[in-house]
């Protein structure tokens, strides 16, 4: 679904990514880890097209970045830490935006929006104002709109930052059963910073170090308690 080759990125004079070669198989979900200023947003942005490579490949679904990148950004839903809603509208006005952005049809747009609405749990809220919202609220309506268009790529940029406890398991329960990660219905992509969510969420993980991949594996062959010992020897820190 995702293929990326010799990928680099230079700011001034200070290459963050320095070669990221990188394959997602369709259905995977792949957990980017590293420390801040490890490149993991600037590969996001650069696969939404917000950003244009210095250097190597990308192709997405078949089609080549940047170049297609208008094709590309109807197969892609992204979350992240910004909502990118507008708290002065309602929630139901919120989706309806975003359901004609992507060119749904007239017609079903209405019972489009109902249904996202009520699978993140705020059926009895579409008519209330964002800026109303509990920040867990807003990101499980980020998410509606994430995937209102039904991409086949879901991009997760830090989407727990600001969450407590208790609305970042809902988020948790939500990739599962609304986004369809755990079914592979979509190809999905997270950064974080919280390697026990990684292993437990995910089927992939990859470590950005130094500009490029420093380790890839499946989580299922990584013992949760090992995860922590090879992010650190994957970076050259203490464990």
């Amino acid at each position: 679904m995702i293929v990326i080759e010799k990928l680099t990125k230079i700011f001034g004079y200070y290459p963050v990514l320095r070669g990221i070669d990188l394959s997602i198989e369709k259905g995977q979900f792949l957990a980017l880890l590293g420390p801040n200023g490890s490149g993991k947003t600037t590969l996001l942005r650069i696969l939404t097209g917000l950003s244009k490579p210095s250097g190597g490949q990308i192709t997405i679904g078949g089609w080549n970045i940047p170049d297609e990148i208008a094709a590309v950004r109807q197969q892609l839903g992204i979350v992240s830490h910004l909502t990118l809603l507008y708290d002065t509208l309602t929630a139901e006005e919120n989706l309806m935006f975003f359901a004609r952005l992507y060119n749904l049809p007239q017609e079903t747009r209405a019972e489009r929006v109902a249904a996202m609405l009520e699978r993140v749990g705020l059926g009895k809220r579409a008519k209330d104002v964002v800026n109303t919202f509990s920040r867990g609220m807003q990101q499980r309506l980020a998410i509606a709109r994430a995937l209102i268009h039904d991409p086949a790529i879901l991009l997760l940029d830090e989407p727990y930052t600001g969450l407590d406890q208790d609305a970042s398991a809902l988020l948790d329960q939500l990739l599962h059963d609304v986004a369809g990660v755990a079914e592979g219905q979509r190809t999905t992509i997270m950064t974080t910073h919280d390697l026990r969510r990684a292993h437990s969420l995910t089927s992939h993980v990859a470590i950005l170090s130094r500009g490029k991949v420093g380790f890839y594996g499946e989580t299922t062959a990584i013992p949760a308690d090992d995860l922590p010992r090879i992010y650190a020897d994957t970076l050259g820190a203490a464990s």
